[in-house]
Order: C-alpha cells, then sequence, then structure tokens
C-alpha cells in the first residue's frame, strides 16, 4: 500500500528514489550523477513519500559522514515541484531526525550542504547555518548546516 502526500515517509531502497533525485537535483545531467558516494554503505538509510497513485514525490538519504563534530550527513533531499509546500520535506527531516535518534548516542548531531534557497526551509525546522556560502559546481551555491539533536 503506497502512502498519500503528508503521510509518514518509509525507508525504501535506493534505487526507487534515484529518478526524483535526478529530475529535482540533477536536471540536465546524466542520470548516474544522481547516485552518490555511500549510497550502499551499510549505516546508510533512504527514505520516500509517496503519492496515493504510489509513485515517489519525496524522498532524503542519511549517510555516516563526519564534520565539525556532526556524524551523520543529510543528503538528496527533494521533493516534487508539484509536491511542495504540502509539508513533505519536514516529515522527511523528522523521519531522519527520529532514524538517526533510534540508532546512535541521543546527543548525535547531522549535517547537511543546503542549497541556499532551501536554507530557510532548514532553519524553521531547527538547523542552523554554520558556514560561509559555497558553490557546487553541479548544483550551485550552498551552505554548511547542522542540526543537534536532544
Amino acid at each position: 500500500m503506497s502512502n498519500s502526500p503528508g503521510s509518514e515517509p518509509r525507508q525504501v531502497p535506493v534505487d526507487l528514489i534515484l529518478d526524483l533525485r535526478h529530475r529535482v537535483l540533477r536536471p540536465g545531467l546524466p542520470f548516474e550523477s544522481a547516485r552518490f558516494d555511500g549510497d550502499l554503505e551499510i549505516n546508510t538509510a533512504h527514505f520516500a513519500c509517496f503519492d496515493p497513485a504510489g509513485a515517489v514525490i519525496g524522498c532524503a538519504t542519511v549517510i555516516e559522514r563526519s564534520w565539525e563534530g556532526a556524524f551523520w550527513q543529510l543528503r538528496g533531499m527533494a521533493v516534487d515541484p508539484n509536491a511542495r509546500k504540502t509539508g513533505i520535506g519536514r516529515l522527511l527531516v523528522m523521519k531522519i531526525e527520529d532514524h538517526i535518534r533510534q540508532r546512535a548516542d541521543p546527543a548525535s548531531s547531522l549535517w547537511c550542504n543546503a542549497r541556499l534557497p532551501a536554507s530557510p526551509f532548514y532553519m524553521k525546522c531547527g538547523w542552523v547555518v554554520r558556514s560561509d556560502v559555497f558553490d557546487i559546481p553541479t548544483a550551485g551555491p550552498h551552505v554548511k548546516m547542522t542540526r543537534h539533536l536532544d
């Protein structure tokens, strides 16, 4: 049974989210650019939200990668343009945070390279900007952000 928009994201295999990642995060680039280093590592987890027809409309990945004392990286967060502003992004972030709380030290932290236009969304979810703006050649301006889980 598939989830509807606004329902609980579920953990999925990476191949299920690659199309959305490619369409939203890597348009115009080869499909393989939607595969990330670490996607197949044992501690990596992929989450997706689905529309009523079963299509993936939101996804996010958490990878065990450290930066500045945070040990988990949120990557590949994407929401279908037609499903934005519906709460799916917030549900995905909350699911990733809950996933880390359940498997790691309760005082764990997450980090991400947030696209500059997405940084206000992350701030509303309790994340903090921790860097100056920098450019990722295939994806544009970003900032590093962190979220301390307690």
